[in-house]
This record gives C-alpha cells, sequence and structure tokens, in this order.
C-alpha cells in the first residue's frame, strides 16, 4: 500500500496526471543491444521496459523501470509495484551524478534539461559548465551525501545515480520523498563498446532511440575501422602500465575494458595473459622485472610530467620508457576546472581512445589523427 501511494505522488509531481500501466502479463518485446549486458529494454503494451540487471559489481538485484508516454495517461493500478520506478515521459528537469552521463546528455541534445549535480567542479564540458557558471545547474554536494534539501527544492523528475554497492542511503532519502532514481551501470560493462552502447539507455529514458542508436553506430563504425587498420602491423611494440600507490602498483588485468583498448590496438601488454575484475595488485620488483625495457609507458596514474613521477619514486627513471621519454597519460587533458576529461568522456567515446592509442603505439597510422586525449609526458 505505501508503494502504491509514493508511487501515486511519483506521477503527480512528474506529470500531473494518472497513467495506466502494463500487467505482468503484458506482451513484451526485446530491443537488441550489441554489447552491452547490465541492462535491457522491452516493449510492453506501448511502454518501455528498462532491465538494469548489472547497477554494479557483483550486484544480485534487478531493477525494473518503466517509461511510460504521458499522452497515454489513464490510471494507475496494482501493478505498479511491480517496478521499481515508473517515470512519464518526456521528463523536463533531470539530475544526473556521475561525469560520465554528461556526454550522453548533451549528444541526445537534452543537456539542458540538467539541473543539479553533486561535485560540479568535475565536469569538463564547455557547454555544461557554461550553464554551472550561469546558475541553471545546481552543486549537490556529494554523490554519497547528496544535499538533499538543494535537490528537493529543486524537484526533478529524475535522478539518475549510480551505485558501488547499493548502499547509498542520500537515494535512498530522496526514493522515499517521491522523486524515481534510476541506476545506470556502465562502468561495470567488461568492454569499451559496451560501456559506450549504454547511450541506448539514455535515449529510451529520453524518447531519443533513434538518435542514441545512430550515435552509437558511428561510434562503433569509427572503431572497428580503427580496429581493423592496427590489425594489419607487424610490429607490436611492448606495453606497460599504471604506477605505484603506496608501495602497490596497481595496472590493467588482462580481461579489464582497458586491456581491450590495448588487444584492438594490436600490442603487446605485457599483462595480456591475466584475468580478474578491475586491476592487478603488483611490487614493484615484480613489474620491474617484467617491463624495464618495455617500448611504450601508457597511464602512469595521475602524474602529469616526468618530473612528477621521478619525485614520487626515483626507481621510475629506471624504465626504458621513461629514459626514452614515451610515457604517456589523459591527466594533462582537463577541463576549466582542472576535471580529467578522459574521466567524462572516455565512456562515450572509446574509438577517440583507441585512436590515441593506435597513434601513439603505431605513430604510421592514422597518418592525419592528432591525438585527443593522451599527450606525451614532457
Amino acid at each position: 500500500m505505501k508503494k502504491t501511494l509514493l508511487l501515486l505522488l511519483l506521477l503527480t509531481i512528474s506529470c500531473k496526471q494518472e497513467t495506466s500501466l502494463p500487467t505482468e502479463n503484458s506482451a513484451q518485446k526485446d530491443l537488441s543491444l550489441k554489447y552491452a549486458k547490465g541492462f535491457t529494454i522491452s516493449e510492453v503494451n506501448g511502454h518501455k521496459l528498462i532491465s538494469v540487471n548489472q547497477p554494479w559489481a557483483n550486484a544480485e538485484i534487478t531493477f525494473r523501470y518503466l517509461i511510460v508516454n504521458s499522452d497515454n495517461a489513464q490510471s494507475v493500478d496494482e501493478n505498479s509495484e511491480a517496478y521499481d520506478a515508473v517515470i512519464s515521459s518526456p521528463t523536463r528537469q533531470i539530475v544526473v551524478t556521475s561525469t560520465t552521463h554528461i556526454p550522453a546528455l548533451e549528444m541526445l541534445g537534452i543537456a539542458d534539461q540538467l539541473v543539479g549535480f553533486p561535485g560540479s567542479d568535475y565536469i569538463s564540458s564547455e557547454y555544461t559548465r557554461n550553464r554551472i557558471d550561469q546558475g541553471k545547474v545546481k552543486e549537490l554536494g556529494v554523490n554519497e551525501g547528496i544535499n538533499t534539501e538543494v535537490l528537493l527544492e529543486i524537484s526533478p523528475d529524475l535522478i539518475i545515480s549510480f551505485g558501488v554497492d547499493g548502499t547509498n542511503k542520500s537515494m535512498e532519502t530522496i526514493r522515499r520523498a517521491g522523486i524515481p532514481v534510476i541506476y545506470n551501470g556502465d562502468w561495470v560493462e567488461d568492454s569499451p563498446l559496451a560501456k559506450a552502447e549504454w547511450i541506448k539507455f539514455f535515449g529510451a529514458i529520453f524518447n531519443k532511440e533513434r538518435l542514441a542508436d545512430s550515435l552509437f553506430n558511428d561510434i562503433e563504425k569509427n572503431y572497428l575501422e580503427a580496429k581493423e587498420i592496427a590489425s594489419k602491423v607487424d610490429k607490436k611494440p611492448t606495453i606497460m602500465s599504471g604506477a605505484l600507490h603506496k608501495d602497490v602498483w596497481y595496472l590493467p588485468s588482462g580481461s579489464s575494458p582497458e586491456a581491450q583498448f590495448l588487444k584492438d590496438a594490436n600490442v603487446d601488454y605485457l599483462w595480456e595473459d591475466t584475468e580478474g575484475q578491475g586491476s592487478l595488485s603488483l611490487s614493484f620488483e615484480t613489474v620491474f622485472e617484467k617491463a624495464q625495457n618495455a617500448d611504450i609507458w601508457l597511464s602512469p596514474s595521475y602524474y602529469r610530467s616526468l618530473e612528477d613521477l621521478e619525485a614520487a619514486n626515483s626507481h621510475y627513471v629506471e624504465f626504458k620508457p621513461f629514459i626514452e621519454k614515451k610515457v604517456f597519460s589523459f591527466s594533462n587533458t582537463v577541463g576549466k576546472q582542472g576535471g580529467v576529461l578522459y574521466y567524462e568522456l572516455g565512456v562515450s567515446r572509446p574509438d577517440l581512445v583507441l585512436k590515441d592509442i593506435i597513434k601513439i603505439c603505431h605513430p604510421e597510422l592514422l597518418t592525419s589523427y592528432e591525438p585527443f586525449f593522451f599527450k606525451v609526458l614532457d
């Protein structure tokens, strides 16, 4: 009964009218996805059902979100309890909580709906930064402790969040207040193209399916064309990655999305045969023994110069890529407030990331291309 009342309140806030919902036995048609495994999109009697089955790593829960066209408004019935949120479309005001969500909004032409964001200093996009500077996007604190007072004051139609382990108390408070919360799990996907395909998740929410499909198809085409070009090279440079943090060297496992970029760039990643979620945790000695004579060093943590690297650990200077100044990082490509652009745009544009790596590792290829994210450290 409480859930029914909450959904009634939600729909009153979102669209000021009531909406007919499909039953569990309604005809359902799944819409195809090429790479993404963390969500599905279905058509249910003219409505859209988004199921997120990987909202965070090792999640044992599936969220079901119903997107209802307000033009079909009739009545709310007991079947609304079968969904974690019911969103009336079109929306007018939204809040997102990760910088990775910003490019999707901008590419789909709905960035003007953004009215709040936690940690807005991290946003690099010039367009959205201008809206922040104009006071059109409110600062909401941090994702784990959103300023609910400000949030309730702006009263968005929807919040798109992300979860690390499902214990975000702020989101539970917001949901109980009658504002629908949807979890995005793009970061859990195991390949670059799978992550990028989550633009279709946004497309379904905002009735921009055709545009989302078109945008993703272009990104996929660019990515696969670059991969094909790289596949024809004979010489594969050896690649090392990561750096020390408190005496532990973190670097991508061979089954990670980061390693997939290296595989598709046709290089010899020295840890390509390893498996595991996330990063490997190794000692300096283990890395040095294997990578001392690597050809290229990619993504040396957050360091922005060779001087910074040497200051952090004098032994870094003993690696061949350091000596030959072949250390490349995305840390120096930042926005107005210092936010690293790679963390914002890299998920949506894996084609640019792959082209960067190909250009660095096979400079004879992509002759007219200039790396977008990665720069050599001075």
